[in-house]
């Protein structure tokens, strides 16, 4: 029987586990958190459940295929509530936009915010189908292991202008700004810069209108924990609290993992959903194969790194919904402050996470669970002491947060805490913090983004948010199908 190894529990590490298991591969689970889920951790503070992240679940097709490989049935493990609408956008003006694919509410919508621009939407929408088919049903779980594979993507590239940013591409169908910004800022959900991300990148709108915005009752923790759950009944391995440290390598070929704990053991293959450079630099930092990839990763560009601030209240609000974005006085010059100037600006953008909106087992009775989260440039842009900036910018945020929904907000706290750059730094060996490893620009997307199988070492792979398709549960998803064709090919080979 062949073995395997993943490092790291993420959603891209699990969905690879539970393939490669499924498929007869005996497969131990390395994860350095005492907890599986990565990115998608979760705490607990005085009866409040709080993820960590992402908290939109969406296409649910590609996590019941991963039951569906045994004959089982996702829904005896994690129960998906759909989510609507789909997101709050309220602009400073005190204006909003609720959107989700309820089509007759839309339009209603759309003819409320941005009359005549209804006709533009629809060909918005048209533009959408067009590159979601193109770039994820038929390219979204393909790797792309050669220039040649990104030849014979790029007919369908050109076609859609691939070179322009959503941006640009939303731009031309709609002529109202609060449209544009509502139909571009999904881009920032998978740490890339509407302004300078590809304009296939339009297909999450499409994604998320055919498929729906879903929350896992109890949390995003209970899907992580409905994976692991599958996982262990297929006869997988969990090694948890026990961090890899290294990858041993005999010539050119991965040979055997080591942990934090001493714990060595042979594998035939080995699969990385740790942080790129993560795993060259430090996983492999004593081969020339790691030396020389991190050394071109670090001239990369790479995505953003957030501030979150979890709180709990006192109180229910009925008037705020699950997902809400409230968008800043400005948004082409905060984007280019975050992803290229590298300053903290005195306005932001937030997205406001309510979870008890839906899902009331997710605070004590009587009080509620949120979390404000906003995008900052990452540690190699912006310098600052987080320890001294951490509480300022809390307050800067709860501040705001309270100015616009709950103006009795600081009286109202039950617990509170946040989560800087340097905590994705040190707790998920983020690279400069970056919440979503490198920024899905054209020229980093595809071939250009890390390879599902190495180049140079032919068993050692990779899964997650640095491969193709990208960050976002479907794309780390995606991911793990398309490196588990590739490692289930060769080891039967």
């Amino acid at each position: 029987m062949k073995k395997a190894c993943v490092i790291g529990a993420g959603f891209g590490g699990l969905a690879l586990a539970i393939r490669l298991q499924s498929s007869g591969i005996a497969t131990t689970l390395v994860e350095a958190r005492e907890r599986p889920g990565g990115r998608a951790y979760v705490w607990e503070r005085e009866g409040h459940t709080f993820d960590a992240g992402p908290t939109v679940i969406t296409d649910p097709s590609c996590l019941s295929e991963l039951w569906a490989l045994t004959g089982q049935d996702m829904a005896g493990d994690v129960d998906l509530m759909p989510v609507m609408p789909f997101y709050r956008l309220q602009w400073t003006d005190g204006s909003h936009f609720d959107y989700s694919n309820d089509e007759a509410k839309l339009r209603s919508e759309i003819n409320r915010v941005a009359p005549g621009d209804l006709a533009g939407y629809q060909q918005f929408l048209d533009f959408a189908g067009e590159v979601y088919r193109e770039g994820y049903v038929k390219l979204g779980h393909v790797p792309f292991l050669d220039f040649k594979s990104m030849i014979k993507a790029a007919p369908a590239l050109m076609k859609h202008q691939a070179w322009r940013s959503v941006y640009s591409r939303v731009s031309g169908f709609v002529q109202s700004e609060k449209l544009r910004e509502a139909l571009s800022f999904h881009t920032l959900l998978v740490g890339g810069n509407p302004m300078s991300t590809s304009s296939i990148y339009a297909l999450i709108h499409k994604l998320e209108k055919d498929g729906g915005v879903w929350w896992a009752r109890g949390g995003t923790n209970r899907l992580v924990a409905g994976m692991v759950a599958l996982f262990e009944r297929l006869g997988g391995t969990v090694r948890l609290g026990d961090g890899a440290v290294k990858i041993h390598t005999i010539g050119n070929r991965a040979h055997e993992v080591e942990t934090k704990s001493g714990w060595r053991e042979r594998f035939d293959a080995v699969a990385s959903n740790g942080d790129l450079m993560h795993t060259y630099r430090d996983l492999l930092g004593d081969t020339p194969r790691g030396v020389e990839y991190a050394r071109s990763l670090a001239r990369k560009r790479w995505s953003p790194s957030l501030f979150v601030v979890h709180f709990g209240l006192e109180g229910q609000f009925p008037h705020i919904p699950h997902h809400m974005i409230l968008f800043g006085p400005r948004y082409k010059g905060l984007l280019e402050d975050i992803f290229e100037n590298g300053v903290l600006p005195r306005d932001f953008s937030i997205y406001l996470h309510h979870p008890t909106a839906s899902d009331p087992s997710m605070a004590p009775e009587g009080r509620s669970t949120f979390y404000a989260l906003v995008p900052v440039a990452h540690r190699g842009k912006l310098a600052v002491d987080w320890d001294q900036v951490g509480p300022i910018l809390e307050k800067r945020i709860l501040d705001e947060v309270g100015r616009r929904l709950i103006p009795d907000i600081h009286d109202r706290i039950a617990t509170k805490f946040h989560y800087a750059p340097t905590d994705f730094e040190t707790d998920l060996s983020a690279y400069m913090g970056s919440a979503f490893s490198l920024e899905p620009i054209l020229t980093q997307s595809a071939w250009f983004r890390g390879h599902n199988r190495d180049d140079v070492i032919p068993n050692l792979y990779l899964v997650g948010a640095g491969t193709h398709p990208g960050a976002g549960i479907p794309g780390v998803v995606g991911s793990a199908k398309a490196t588990a064709g590739l490692m289930i090919e060769d080891l039967r080979g």
